[in-house]
């Protein structure tokens, strides 16, 4: 079992208990269910998409709910009769719940179901209260927003 210890950490940092506890508890739910599966992608330096194959399920199925920091994706298919007998079933029509957490700030902004891929489009938005600021030192000038440089990718 890979357990991961962030007790050193915890120590010499304040304000973090949310993304330690995060961490510790995906790695735990690493062994759950891959049903649907599913892509997360970068779209840009404040835009995000999910995008979940849903093969077989229509719009009035699908169920999305965005909370602060978590979107949860349902799908539930109603009981239909098939018109024949199946003599194999690998089609999964199971219902289905997929929870993802959200960074601060990330909201919906738009979902969409097209050849069986659930598209939803995620954007940041920080409030102009909390960009940082420049402060003018014995001066009588209003705070102005700094502009942010562009984020440096770690390969």
């Amino acid at each position: 079992m890979n357990r991961l210890d962030f007790t050193p950490y915890r120590r010499s940092t304040v304000g973090f208990d949310r993304l330690f506890d995060l961490l510790e508890n995906s790695s735990r739910a690493g062994t759950g269910d891959n049903y649907p599966p599913f892509n997360i992608e970068r779209r840009g330096e404040d835009a995000y998409r999910i995008t979940l194959a849903v093969a077989g399920f229509k719009p009035a199925d699908l169920e999305i709910t965005a909370q602060q920091n978590l979107l949860v994706v349902q799908g539930r298919k109603a009981e239909e009769q098939p018109a024949g007998q199946f003599l194999h079933v690998g089609i999964a029509q199971r219902g289905f719940e997929r929870r993802f957490e959200l960074a601060d700030f990330v909201r919906v902004d738009n979902a969409g179901l097209e050849d069986g891929l659930l598209a939803i489009d995620l954007v940041r938005e920080v409030p102009e209260a909390m960009k940082p600021r420049k402060i003018a030192v014995n001066a009588q000038q209003p705070l102005s927003v700094v502009a942010t440089p562009p984020h440096s990718e770690a390969a």
